[in-house]
């Protein structure tokens, strides 16, 4: 049981290394050298020039100027300044809501510490329950903390109205400070999309699932269907082509190309020998040849096979997905079309706002629609599997927080392990960051799984992981955490004792795993925040790029590689700090503070970071922000059932009762929420629409929107390899759009007089007679 004294000595370690990170980025920031590392936002923006451009050989290294070492800490106020409108326009509404996450916390948080510090520390602290507890069974083990929480409470004692209280107002107040963030982050939202400047999205509709014809393609068949119901506002469209093989090799080729560039460039040093490599598994074995000779070979190889793909992509039908980028003459048209059923069948063509050009996941596109249902039953049970086998590293970690377990386990190291820094460490330290590892991967491995599920934009696949991660943190570190402590701490006491006694045992067990959870906010939150800012990962690969593959200054630009917030990863793992802050400010108010230094901490490295080095890869306009409000509200109503049944082990038969009400106003709550504001974050306003299409006329009067939307939905490797004309050619897209007899024989879908046929439109009736047979 990790004590007062462990707690001191893993905030010391954690302190320190927080302290180092910071000290070291201050330090290699001021290096020019490092300039593109550490501030390659302004570097794309064009605002900034390499400060090694010029100066002797020694100033383009190293900084010699002692003053700017004396201002070393002037990146905080830096970071600060910046108004949030301003930064905004400077980084995207993404990066401003995802920041005001952080300072909720804080809001939310400041005021509850207060309260609780006032009130129920020194409610829990007087009293003696757990000292008489301990005496009557020599297994149950507390410390000072302990001392600290609701499990110091005498069974059925009174004080427990003081925690009831505290429970309501700590809701209350939560609950206050996420209605006005949310209205206030709606009302960010439509102003950002009511300002902000033409994008192509505003006037496109993806279309997936086109159903197939025999006499028409895919792009006629796109043309007719909205010449017919869009005739008003329907202007151009772009078919999907699966280019997912091409896009492999084009990707092949560019690796081989930089490892020509290096092999070239090593030669260029030393002449005197050929560069030589393996042509084995990943360059480690097989056969030497000469470098330079092999991935020139295989370059113009590939180059050919490029070629082929290409013609290949644009004869073969087949290569032509049932999905389609449809444009229109207004923002207007386009919410009208995106917000409606297209047909009566609602299972074909089916409409949705399209990603920003930048935001699409075209790899997806090409997964044929009927496909996905099947995809997301695999993902759904794969993932089931793998939060439940997660349960064992758990299990093990929490382990490492008992060292009677192991004691009793290994009694050969009870002599190495009973040295009082070494027992600190292993209590306080090692916990933490043992779970902490075995966490590193998982985000990755959920994106993997989102993306095979076959969303079709990266915030949305960013989202899906987001929320898969959630819930495994919620099952297996929140929860598991508490289980398998409480299994390994309370063994004996369970093995020994009758079953009326269990939830009792539990009750007290569960408060006590604070102490794990407070070394897991200090090595994840605050050493974790402080490794964000080093950089040390693109430091070390942006000096090898530059070292080994940079000849030109574009190479430099393409070596400096910023990244964006990761928010699959950092979103789910702030909601963690969320959830343990509510279900402990009642049960053990001592991990408040903690959180509260990760949440002022984080908030300044990150809005550093936006403002100086991430270059968001799309912006969605803060369309996440419903699943942050979703996720503290279900972090309250774990929270409320946590200390409803902690109260009922404590049998609290007076105050018990009154905290049913609670999760039920908490529900309503959340759907008072999601009713007054959920819709500007789903749907376009039609008035926004008219008015910000009324105002585009009057201003730009000849603008000419088909040429600006002609091509902003061409799969980007056309754009790479300047193909894009030809390939938008392929279907005549140029002409204008009218009016004409269609190729069809079928008339079920696109009402339109087939010059086949020569029969009138279907009625109504007709409809209803086909559906009879």
């Amino acid at each position: 049981m990790a004590t007062l004294g462990d707690i001191g000595l893993a905030a010391a370690i954690n302190s320190l290394i927080t302290f180092v990170f910071l000290f070291a980025f201050t330090i290699l920031r001021l290096q020019p050298f490092n300039d593109r590392v550490y501030f390659p936002k302004w570097y794309i923006k064009g605002v900034r020039s390499s400060p090694t451009s010029s100066g002797s050989f020694v100033h383009r290294f190293v900084n010699l100027d002692i003053r700017s070492y004396m201002k070393f800490l002037r990146w905080i106020p830096s970071a600060l300044k910046m108004p949030e409108p301003e930064l905004i326009e400077h980084a995207g509404l993404d990066s401003a809501v995802y920041l005001r996450i952080y300072l909720l916390g804080l809001k939310i948080f400041t005021p509850i510490s207060m309260l609780a510090f006032a009130v129920l520390v020194p409610v829990n602290w007087t009293n003696d329950t757990l000292l008489l507890e301990s005496l009557k069974s020599s297994n149950l083990e507390f410390s000072t903390i302990d001392k600290l929480s609701i499990s110091n409470i005498p069974t059925g004692s009174n004080k427990f109205w003081a925690h009831l209280v505290m429970a309501y107002t700590f809701t209350f107040w939560t609950c206050y400070v996420l209605y006005k963030e949310y209205e206030i982050i709606a009302c960010m939202r439509l102003h950002f999309l009511a300002s902000e400047k033409r994008r192509p999205d505003q006037f496109t509709v993806l279309v997936r699932n086109v159903p197939p014809d025999p006499d028409e393609s895919t792009y006629e068949l796109v043309e007719h269907f909205f010449l017919v119901n869009h005739p008003d506002h329907f202007l151009t469209h772009q078919v999907v082509y699966d280019a997912n093989k091409l896009s492999k090799m084009v990707e092949k080729k560019k690796n081989m190309q930089n490892w020509l560039d290096y092999y070239k460039l090593k030669y260029e040093r030393n002449s005197s020998t050929r560069p030589i490599c393996k042509i084995g598994f990943f360059g480690l074995c097989g056969k030497k040849v000469d470098a330079i000779e092999y991935f020139t070979s295989e370059i113009d190889k590939l180059s050919k096979e490029e070629v082929t793909e290409r013609e290949r992509i644009k004869r073969d039908p087949k290569s032509i997905m049932p999905a389609a980028f449809v444009s229109f003459r207004t923002r207007w048209g386009a919410a009208v079309c995106a917000q409606t059923q297209q047909t009566r069948n609602p299972t074909l063509w089916l409409t949705e706002w399209s990603p920003e050009p930048r935001d699409v996941y075209w790899q997806n596109l090409a997964i044929p629609f009927v496909h996905l249902t099947v995809r997301r039953l695999i993902i759904t049970v794969a993932f089931f599997f793998l939060t439940f086998f997660f349960m064992i590293p758990i299990a093990f970690v929490q382990s490492l927080a008992n060292i009677e377990g192991i004691e009793e386990a290994v009694p050969i190291l009870k002599p190495f392990i009973e040295v009082p820094f070494i027992k600190s460490f292993i209590q306080g330290f090692l916990p933490g960051i043992a779970l902490k590892i075995f966490l590193i991967f998982l985000p990755m491995i959920l994106m993997i799984m989102a993306k095979f599920e076959g969303f079709v934009s990266l915030s949305s696949l960013d989202r899906r992981a987001a929320t898969k991660y959630y819930i495994f943190l919620i099952w297996n570190v929140f929860l598991g955490s508490i289980i398998a402590g409480t299994a390994f701490q309370q063994l004996d006491t369970f093995i020994h004792q009758s079953v009326n006694e269990f939830p009792r045992t539990i009750g007290i067990a569960i408060p006590q795993k604070a102490t794990f959870f407070i070394t897991y906010v200090m090595v994840d939150g605050w050493a974790g925040v402080a490794m964000e800012i080093l950089r040390l990962k693109p430091l070390i690969v942006y000096h090898l790029k530059n070292m080994f593959l940079v000849k030109t200054e574009k190479d430099r630009e393409e070596a400096m590689d910023p990244g964006s917030i990761e928010f699959a990863a950092y979103e789910p793992k702030l909601q963690l700090y969320f959830l343990l802050g509510l279900v402990y400010a009642v049960v053990t108010p001592f991990l408040l503070p903690y959180i509260m230094i990760y949440f002022g901490l984080a908030y300044l490295v990150f809005r550093h970071q936006i403002i100086n080095v991430y270059n968001q890869q799309y912006e969605s306009a803060a369309a996440f922000w419903p699943n942050v409000h979703g996720r503290i509200t279900v972090a309250m109503l774990i929270s409320q059932v946590v200390l409803l049944g902690l109260l009922s082990t404590k049998r609290a038969a007076n105050s018990t009762p009154f905290l049913i009400a609670l999760p039920i106003l908490t529900i309503w709550f959340w759907s008072i929420c999601k009713n007054r504001f959920e819709s500007a974050f789903r749907k376009n306003p039609l008035q926004e629409a008219m008015m910000k299409d009324t105002l585009e006329h009057i201003k730009e009067p000849n603008l000419d929107l088909k040429a600006y939307l002609l091509h902003a939905y061409i799969h980007p490797i056309f754009k790479k390899l300047n193909d894009y004309e030809n390939v938008a050619d392929l279907d005549e897209i140029d002409h204008e759009n009218v009016l004409v007899p269609t190729k069809r024989t079928s008339r079920k879908t696109t009402p339109v007089p087939s010059k086949h046929t020569f029969s009138p439109p279907p009625s109504l009736i007709d409809f209803c007679e086909e559906d009879k047979l």
